[in-house]
């Protein structure tokens, strides 16, 4: 028969045996609950009590255990629970015992109960319900005042604390002169962290409270391409936790509101979207912008537009320019091609064709690319025969030939005429001189 048994409140486990009038097991504890603060170290005890015989054979305590934890039916000692490694104390005198659990963390928030077994076969009691842990920080809570400038900054905790209890506030690591639980600062986007702390404990201060330190917009996929998912992200350290605005800048350089999410998504970012971005940060102690970033939205080329100059039937032996144009981002590179060849004929966006033949005629299309896709257009090329000269250009032409030849023959004979006849009379001298420089 086991001699296990367990009772809500102070434990009194009986046993048949009379022992000094008194079958009475049992633990005690000294304090139901404890509410302590993080880093501080905790101490509970309590009492046990137990008969002196059972079936005429001495009890004996074998050992007493402190646990949280039931393993299979066994306590584990917390003294060999990792959780607590290095940070647990036992003492015992006579039938007080004691716990102390140093640097307190928020996960020892937990249900204490002391067990001690004796050389009794399964022989092992424990005191239900154990010693309520609670184990809290310190923290500053942060109020705006009437002034816009003036901020107060109050130390509370959830544990009750004893009144006399003095506080110290630390700004930046140092102390301040304040020594009660309430601060009040008298400036807006202050630069500095405030924490506070028990006086004597200041090993163990509050989370720090300051404005937004760095604020960051960011934007995700890095590259963003028309038509997808776009996530812009506002990020800030700051305590309390910051709220955020997300700007456009407009064309007269100002902000406009686009979201006052932490993380708002373009489900289809399209190309009226881009431009620079930026957010801002702000909490009850101060508020912060950050850099701008650019948002630049790619796309594939849109349908391009071909033309041809001259227009119209081309004339063999003449020229023709192919032309070929479209909006992209990236910039496209362009290729042309004619119809029926697999050969490329040129790239960039003009195509020269010099002495035009009958060949040339056909389909030509211009491929037009960037990383983001593709397109094509086609241009028809027409090339016609040369046509044959008029009779009236013919005679022009032979008239102006024959002026040319009569002109030349004139010329020479006034400078024959110069060299092989000597004037006398200086009037006819002048005549034919005046008849030759109007000939030259």
């Amino acid at each position: 028969m086991s001699f296990s048994a367990a009772i809500r409140g102070v434990i009194v486990l009986l046993m048949a045996a009379d022992v000094c009038g008194q079958n009475v097991w049992g633990v005690t504890y000294s304090r139901s609950s404890i509410c302590a603060l993080k880093g501080s170290t905790v101490e509970m005890s309590c009492n046990y009590i137990y008969p002196a015989k059972y079936n005429n054979k001495y009890i004996v305590i074998v050992k007493t255990v402190w646990f949280t934890k039931v393993i299979n039916g066994d306590y584990v000692d917390l003294k060999n629970n990792s959780d607590y490694s290095g940070r647990v104390e036992y003492s015992c005198i006579n039938t007080f015992c004691s716990l102390k659990i140093f640097n307190v963390r928020q996960t020892d928030s937990k249900e204490y109960r002391f067990s001690f077994i004796t050389n009794q076969q399964g022989g092992k009691y424990m005191g239900s319900p154990g010693v309520s842990l609670s184990v809290t920080d310190l923290q500053v809570k942060v109020n705006r005042l009437n002034d816009p400038i003036r901020i107060q900054l109050t130390c509370h905790t959830d544990c009750q604390l004893d009144p006399s209890v003095s506080y110290v506030w630390l700004e930046d690591g140092k102390a301040n002169k304040e020594n009660n639980n309430n601060l009040v600062l008298s400036s807006f986007n202050t630069t500095h962290r405030y924490q506070c702390a028990i006086r004597g404990h200041e090993d163990v201060p509050s989370p720090a409270v300051y404005a937004p330190q760095t604020t960051v917009l960011s934007v995700t996929p890095s590259e963003t391409v028309e038509g997808s998912k776009v996530t812009l992200t506002c990020s800030s350290d700051a305590n309390p936790a910051a709220k955020y605005n997300i700007y456009r800048v407009n064309e007269d350089q100002h902000g406009q509101l686009v979201s006052t999410e932490i993380q708002p998504v373009f489900s289809s970012i399209q190309v009226s979207d881009s431009g620079r971005y930026y957010c801002a940060a702000g909490n009850d102690l101060g508020s912060r912008t950050s850099p701008s970033i650019d948002i630049n939205v790619k796309y594939a080329p849109r349908s391009p537009s071909v033309s041809q100059s001259p227009s119209g039937d081309i004339v063999v032996g003449s020229s023709v320019t192919l032309t070929c144009s479209s909006d992209a981002n990236p910039a496209a590179n362009y290729t042309w091609y004619k119809e029926g060849e697999k050969a490329q004929k040129a790239s960039g966006e003009r195509f020269n064709i010099t002495n035009i033949q009958n060949e040339h005629s056909g389909n030509y299309y211009c491929k037009v690319q960037n990383k983001i896709g593709h397109h094509n257009t086609s241009v028809s090329v027409t090339v016609v025969p040369g046509q044959p000269m008029s009779t009236i250009t013919c005679r022009l032409a032979l008239l102006i030939l024959i002026s040319m030849l009569v002109l030349i023959t004139f010329r020479r004979t006034l400078k024959t005429m110069k060299k092989n006849t000597k004037l006398s009379d200086p009037v006819e001298m002048m005549e034919m001189r005046n008849a030759i420089e109007i000939t030259e």
